[in-house]
């Protein structure tokens, strides 16, 4: 179960990087903005996708930052792209992750727009999260490769990291039953298992093997547990 805290640090980088943009609105709109937007991150209903996975991808984005063209329009990307997020269903897990890129777009350039935001820097942050998907083709600029490599990395984690991303994400979807949930996710793993790269920086590539030594490990698991599983839950 994740225990995350919000550091006193997110709130003050997030109007950081949206003065660094050019946001026109006073500081105190733009810290206003940062609220609403860290509101959705700290939902209790979320166990992966809360302030702990959006303050490691922030860590992960300033990791390969030397890659990017426009690092803060990355990491307002990165505030923003799990921004709509929902659990409530199998087909959320199953398609998206519970992730909605689109909904999740819209939202930023609305509340960029709001601040001032020129429109171009507007337009790269709402584009990178739009094609932000674990399942998306490969990026096709420097800076939404770092994002997504980025976003990506938890799946590089420790064995003992990786087992609790892993516990979070279950809980966050504690309403799916079983049988279910294990099949999603194995196809889940399955397609990210098929991508001839995970990572497509210079940097991330160093994560490549990790991260498929724990997702070859998670499939067995998953193949072990959906195979044991009675006709009768099998039928269900």
């Amino acid at each position: 179960m994740s225990t995350a805290t919000t550091p006193a640090w997110l709130l003050p980088a997030f109007v950081r990087e949206a003065v660094a943009v050019g946001a026109a609105a006073p500081e105190d709109d733009i810290a206003e903005a940062g609220s609403r937007l860290l509101r959705r991150w700290e939902n209790p209903a979320r166990r992966f996708h809360d302030v702990r996975h959006l303050v490691e991808l922030l860590q992960r984005v300033d990791e390969l930052q030397q890659e990017t063209r426009l690092p803060h329009c990355v990491r307002l990307a990165a505030w923003y792209h799990g921004a709509v997020f929902s659990s409530d269903s199998e087909a959320a897990y199953a398609q998206r992750g519970g992730e909605d890129e689109d909904a999740s777009a819209e939202f930023a350039r609305l509340e960029l727009r709001d601040l001032g935001v020129p429109d171009a820097k507007i337009d790269a942050v709402a584009e990178m999260v739009k094609g932000l998907s674990r399942h998306a083709a490969t990026p096709d600029t420097p800076d939404a490769q770092v994002l997504s490599d980025a976003d990506l990395a938890i799946l590089a984690a420790d064995p003992q990291r990786y087992k609790a991303y892993l516990a979070d994400v279950r809980e966050e979807y504690a309403e799916v039953p079983d049988d279910r949930f294990m099949r999603s996710r194995r196809a889940i793993v399955g397609k990210l298992l098929a991508r001839n790269r995970l990572y497509t920086t210079p940097l991330g590539a160093t994560w490549e093997s990790q991260a498929r030594q724990n997702l070859a490990a998670e499939a067995a698991r998953l193949d072990k547990k959906i195979a044991a599983m009675s006709p009768a839950t099998d039928a269900g």
